[in-house]
């Protein structure tokens, strides 16, 4: 993919990303093949301390606000180290064409061009030693052929003219009858983040309870028998007038209150995930091509 001088220019300070999609960097220079002038690699500030990558331009287009490339960050911060100022020498061009496994054409020359020695092998001339005979008599020289008259050669056309852009662009240079028209995307990610925390405390409370019991009590009862002929021997046992007194003991149950401590249940806390669905409003800005000063009829 080509761009031209005018493009990359703009990309200069924007953000460099790489295949995965992580920034790598921002864009710091753009440097030119010294022969063609073309825009051939992307200057890329890498680090807090100045570290600068070389990654190749060919591969790389706008992607919202910032500019793609085919690599992935790992591959870019490892290149081979150059400086950045001036221009990359020609072995320093060559590791970075192998280090990002393209091809260094061999036929190239100027800013990272291989140079080609002169291999030409100087054969020595060998000394010939004079003949002393004399040379043979020259044979008479041929009559001469007519030849044929060799055929015209063929008329060199002229190349077509390069094609003119229509119109012209009023606010910058020209750069050719067409214009880029995009547009921002909304990606969205989602991202885990603590909203509180849950745990299970035990506390002591202290309640009335009230429960009816049924107690047993003796008392006393009198019961008194008239005195017959059978039983007036047991009757008149002992003096006949005396005083004298008959004790009987009453018992009766209390409640007695016994508190014991009881296993009732057991209980434990766990986690489960919900999805719920969430809507995401944002605005994104896009832009429009429109046609002013001509009929609409005349458009197609």
């Amino acid at each position: 993919m080509r761009h031209s001088i005018q493009e990359v220019e703009n990309w200069i300070g924007q953000d460099l990303t790489g295949a995965d999609l992580d920034k790598v960097g921002t864009i710091k220079d753009i440097y030119l093949d010294a022969e063609t002038d073309e825009p051939e690699w992307l200057a890329v500030s890498t680090g807090a301390f100045g570290g600068v990558s070389f990654v190749p331009l060919a591969e790389a287009e706008r992607h919202g606000q910032g500019v793609r490339v085919p690599y992935d960050k790992a591959t870019i911060k490892s290149a081979p180290t150059a400086k950045p100022e001036g221009e990359l020498s020609q072995s320093e061009e060559e590791q970075l064409y192998d280090h990002y496994g393209l091809v260094y054409g061999g036929s190239r020359s100027g800013s990272g061009l291989p140079e080609y020695e002169d291999d030409a092998i100087e054969v020595p001339v060998e000394q010939v030693a004079p003949v002393a005979q004399a040379p043979p008599p020259a044979p008479p020289p041929p009559a001469p052929v007519q030849q044929a008259p060799p055929p015209p050669a063929p008329v060199q056309q002229a190349p077509p003219p390069p094609r003119e852009p229509v119109g012209h662009d009023v606010s910058g240079p020209t750069t050719d009858d067409a214009m880029t028209r995009s547009e921002e995307e909304l990606h969205v990610g989602k991202a885990a983040a603590p909203v509180g925390r849950a745990r299970l405390r035990k506390y002591v409370v202290t309640e009335h309870v009230q429960t009816t019991v049924p107690v047993q009590r003796e008392e006393v009862r009198v019961e008194r028998e008239p005195v017959t002929d059978a039983d007036v021997g047991e009757a008149m046992d002992g003096p006949p007038i005396s005083e004298e007194e008959h004790e009987v003991v009453l018992y009766e149950e209390e409640p007695v209150v016994e508190k014991r401590v009881v296993p009732k249940e057991r209980v434990r806390m766990g986690k489960e995930v919900v999805t719920d669905e969430q809507t995401v409003t944002d605005e994104i800005r896009k832009e429009q091509i429109e046609v002013q000063g001509v009929d609409e009829s005349r458009t197609r």
